[in-house]
């Protein structure tokens, strides 16, 4: 007896998502060790062929070009939050003020906060007003 009909939709869907969510675990660190693995591994009589070298080159060369993109839309749009007053909580500390200009270290954004300017990160802000 059939116990549950799946759709061809539901066994699409199905599919896609579990895609998704492996393909977000896998950063350019991993995907390039996987890379380095392969290569150490091929067999030396039968190595890989080139075209499918270029294709894994192409494709590590777009997770990275697409990082980079991210991390320039994620500091162009936090200027916006100039002018802003904000509440954050780093390393244990509250810290709320006027959001005066925004700073890039270490690829990570962070926000100077009120008169004297407290560096904290965006990614430690709790409220906006």
């Amino acid at each position: 007896m059939v116990e549950q009909v799946y759709s061809p939709y539901q066994v699409m869907n199905t599919s896609v998502s579990k895609r998704d969510s492996a393909t977000k675990n896998l950063g350019k660190d991993e995907f390039l060790k996987l890379l380095i693995t392969e290569l150490k591994n091929q067999n030396p009589l039968e190595p890989l062929d080139s075209k499918e070298y270029i294709a894994q080159l192409a494709t590590f060369t777009q997770v990275e070009q697409i990082q980079e993109m991210r991390r320039e839309l994620s500091f162009l749009s936090s200027i916006s939050w100039i002018g802003k007053k904000v509440k954050a909580v780093y390393e244990e500390k509250e810290y709320s003020g006027e959001v005066k200009g925004i700073v890039l270290d270490n690829n990570e954004i962070g926000l100077l906060l009120g008169d004297e300017e407290v560096k904290v990160p965006l990614s430690s802000v709790k409220e906006i007003k």
